[in-house]
C-alpha cells in the first residue's frame, strides 16, 4: 500500500451563459413654469433572451423544445448550393442525452436563463451533499443523482459552481484542477521493472476514484 498526492487534472470546462441587458433612462426639459413631476421609478432592465446561430460557440447554453441546452461542438457550413447553416451537437442537461441539431445561418435561437452561484462543498450528510453560500451560509442539499458521477471528485471544502435553471439545480461545476491524496496503489509484481515501468497501476483516492497512475 502506498500513500501519497496526485493533481488530477478534470476535463470539465467552464461556461456560462451568454446575456447582455439594456438600460433605460428617463430625462426631463427645464421648465419656467412650476410643475409636478411624476415620482421616480428606479431604471428597468430588459434580458435578451435570444442569439444569433452565427454567435453559438461551445458552452453556449440554448434553449430547445423547453429544455435547457449546452453546446458541445458546432461547425459553420456554407455548403455551394443552398443556403448556410451551423450544424451542432447539444447535451440536454436534463436528461443527459446528447443530439445532432442544424440551425439556419443568421436564425434567432432562445437563449437558455441558467444561473451561476459559487458554494462549498460542506460535508456529506446520509445520501445528500451540502453545499453552502459563504455570504449568507444559505444550505443547498442535493441528491447523488443531481450531482451524477462528479460525487467522487468531491472534496470538502471545495467551491463548486451550481448551475440553476427555472430555480432548479441542474448541474454541478467543479474545478478544472484538484489536489487529491492516494490512500492505495494496486501492488506491481516484484522484479518485474520492465513491465512496472511501461505499465500503469490503479489507484484509488480520497474520494473514493479510480485512476489509472504510473
Amino acid at each position: 500500500m502506498m500513500a501519497g498526492t496526485a493533481t488530477l487534472n478534470l476535463n470539465l470546462s467552464h461556461f456560462s451563459s451568454s446575456s447582455s441587458s439594456l438600460r433605460k433612462h428617463s430625462s426631463s426639459s427645464p421648465s419656467i413654469f412650476p410643475i409636478r413631476n411624476p415620482p421616480s421609478s428606479n431604471p428597468r432592465f430588459f434580458k435578451i433572451y435570444a442569439v444569433s446561430s452565427n454567435d453559438i460557440k461551445v458552452g453556449t447554453n440554448v434553449e430547445v423544445d423547453g429544455s435547457p441546452w449546452r453546446v458541445l461542438e458546432f461547425l459553420h457550413v456554407k455548403p455551394g448550393k443552398g443556403a448556410a447553416f451551423v450544424r451542432t451537437k447539444l447535451k440536454n442537461y436534463l436528461s443527459g442525452n446528447t443530439v445532432e441539431k442544424t440551425f439556419r445561418a443568421g436564425s434567432s435561437i432562445d437563449e437558455a436563463d441558467i444561473v451561476k452561484e459559487t458554494k462549498q462543498f460542506t460535508y456529506k450528510d446520509g445520501v445528500q451533499f451540502v453545499f453552502m453560500d459563504l455570504s449568507t451560509y444559505e444550505e443547498t442539499r442535493l441528491n447523488e443523482s443531481d450531482v451524477g458521477n462528479k460525487t467522487k471528485w468531491l472534496k470538502e471544502g471545495m467551491d463548486c459552481n451550481l448551475l440553476l435553471w427555472n430555480g432548479k439545480v441542474i448541474d454541478v461545476d467543479l474545478p478544472t484542477t484538484v489536489k487529491l491524496k492516494v490512500v492505495d496503489v494496486d501492488p506491481g509484481l516484484k522484479g518485474d521493472t520492465v513491465q512496472a515501468s511501461n505499465s500503469r497501476n490503479r489507484c484509488c483516492c480520497q474520494c473514493s476514484a479510480l485512476y489509472k497512475c504510473r
